[in-house]
This record gives structure tokens, sequence and C-alpha cells, in this order.
């Protein structure tokens, strides 16, 4: 009778399931403690585009617009962030209502 040793053994499938498992877990918490900062980083960008949107609505129609609504649609998307901060709108210039 021929034996087959083609295959892997149980320990071995055990001792790669614990790899596997080990990795997961080192790098699972170091992925959902960096979700803050894409938040930030996520509004700090869209900020930067409403910008240069409110500075095409300048080019386009001769002044700033006095509310961000007014780009709502046609240049944005929404007057908030990803994150549901508020942003606003001060003689051109493009904050985040919360900011400290």
């Amino acid at each position: 009778m021929v034996k087959n040793n083609k295959g892997f053994t149980l320990i071995e499938m055990l001792i790669v399931l614990f790899i596997i498992s080990v990795l997961l877990i080192l790098t699972i918490p170091n992925v959902i403690k960096h979700n803050s900062f894409v938040d930030d980083t996520g509004c700090e960008a869209y900020v930067d585009l409403v910008q240069s949107q409110v500075q095409l609505y300048k080019l386009e129609v001769g002044s700033y617009p006095s509310e961000l609504d007014e780009l709502v649609d046609d240049y944005i998307p929404s007057a908030t962030c990803p994150d549901e901060s508020e942003l606003l709108l001060n003689n051109g210039r493009v904050t985040v209502a919360n900011e400290d």
C-alpha cells in the first residue's frame, strides 16, 4: 500500500491559523485608532475643495458668494464636511465652524 504524503497536517494548519490571527490582532487596533485622523484629513481636503470652488464662483460671477448654500448642487455636493462639521464662508474664506 502506498501512502499519500501530499497536503497539510492538522498541526501545520493550526500554526498557519495562529499566525494569521496574531497578525489580525496586531493590525485591527491600529486601523481603528486612525479613524479620527482620516476624518480630520477628509475634512481638511473638503475645505480645500470648497475653497477652490469659491474661487471658481468668483471668476465666473465676479464676486464671492454670500453663503455656501449658493454653491450647493452646482459647485459642491454639500456645505458640511464628511464628518458632519459645518463649513462657514467669511469674505471668500472657507473655515470649519467648530475649529478650536
